[in-house]
């Protein structure tokens, strides 16, 4: 996408530098803490055809997804901080009515068409990935929230889950209370508008 091509030196800077500024002050880097995948991860039968990195436009469809649009984005490296490339992540969230695409969710609500409810991206060779998703909206029982989950091709990496940063809720629910506070921290999305568009970073240390 334009957005993110246009970004993708300048991001690396940052990363690189961000890297260099915690070995400076021996500082190590929060391992992503892992959370439950919950019930309405989809399944490939589930699924739109249209499957990339951009959640609000599904292919073939005129209109776009309700809700407030992000673009999310960062970096996934290891302990040690090597880039992971080529790894495949993978996100899913409900619509801006609270609804998953999932048979499983059987909420008398009617499903945002417009919204492609999953999708994924493969890092590149500075391990980062993106997205173009909307803003996490609240379900009954649950804090707004994004699910990810990252490949090695078959293999399982991490399952984790994104949160907006000081929201209210966050205090009462109980995947988010189990965290550290530093742990939270890494997996909170902090928004900022840049040049007219809502954007987020989260790195994944895995």
């Amino acid at each position: 996408m334009d957005f993110f091509s246009r970004r993708r030196f300048l991001r690396r800077g940052l990363v690189i530098t961000g890297l260099a500024a915690l070995a400076r002050n021996g500082v190590a880097a929060v391992v992503t803490p892992r959370a439950t995948e919950g019930p309405f991860y989809p399944t490939p039968v589930m699924r739109f055809n249209d499957t990339d990195n951009d959640l609000v436009k599904v292919r073939g469809k005129v209109e776009e997804a309700g809700g407030d649009v992000i673009h999310l984005h960062g970096n996934i490296r290891s302990k040690s901080g090597q880039p992971l490339v080529g790894y495949r992540i993978e996100i899913w969230q409900c619509d801006v009515n609270g609804k998953y695409l999932h048979p499983g969710d059987d909420s008398n609500i009617e499903y945002d068409t417009g919204f492609q409810g999953f999708g994924y991206d493969i890092t590149d060779a500075d391990g980062a990935y993106r997205f173009r998703t909307i803003k996490p909206t609240p379900y009954p029982g649950r804090t707004p929230h994004i699910h990810v989950k990252v490949l090695d091709g078959h293999r399982e990496k991490l399952t984790t889950q994104f949160y907006i940063a000081d929201e209210p809720s966050n205090r009462s629910d109980g995947v988010f209370r189990r965290m550290s506070v530093a742990e939270a921290d890494s997996v909170s999305m902090v928004f900022v508008m840049n040049e007219g568009l809502l954007t987020t970073n989260i790195d994944l240390v895995i």
